[in-house]
């Protein structure tokens, strides 16, 4: 299987976050989530001045564009190219190209390797987040999104609950 990329989708105005939604319900309907591994709308924070009054916003930073750290396939293009308000990838014709490290890191997307001491059937602690304190054996990991899957109790049910690596630790 060939590495996911970077690449960027162009999209109507105003339809990011619609478009996000939509590829977000897609990989979850049709089991993609070891191809396309995220979708994002690049924000930055910006202050406004309205009124008189100092207000820190959320704003996009390349409006009528969504990123999507993806492996491209015939499957995967044809999920992206053809969600409703996606009006193609950027790329010379029909061919998608990807970023490539130094572009992602000047929006703040590091490339970074994450050595990990725990696998399959390890016992590990979260450090953060709302599952903080909580101890789970590892059920799955996924390398390329950096995350694992563990069971937690809610509700007196095991369920399963999605976390980076960087979130957890193993246990003694």
């Amino acid at each position: 299987m060939s590495e996911a990329k970077w690449y960027v989708v162009h999209t109507y105005s105003g339809y990011e976050n619609k478009v996000k939604a939509n590829i977000d319900k897609t990989i979850e309907n049709r089991h993609l989530e070891d191809q396309i591994l995220e979708v994002r709308v690049p924000l930055e924070e910006v202050v406004e001045l309205r009124n008189g009054v100092q207000k820190s916003v959320q704003r996009k930073m390349f409006p009528g564009y969504v990123m999507i750290h993806m492996v491209m396939n015939d499957d995967t293009w044809y999920v992206v190219r053809n969600t409703r308000g996606v009006t193609g990838f950027v790329g010379p014709g029909s061919k998608p190209v990807p970023l490539d490290d130094s572009e992602m890191e000047n929006l703040g997307i590091k490339h970074e390797d994450v050595v990990v001491d725990f696998g399959v059937g390890d016992t590990v602690t979260v450090l953060s987040g709302a599952w903080e304190g909580t101890v789970g054996v590892v059920q799955s990991m996924n390398e390329q999104k950096k995350s694992l899957s563990i069971n937690v109790e809610l509700f007196g049910r095991e369920t399963p609950v999605e976390l980076s690596f960087s979130e957890v630790k193993k246990m003694d």
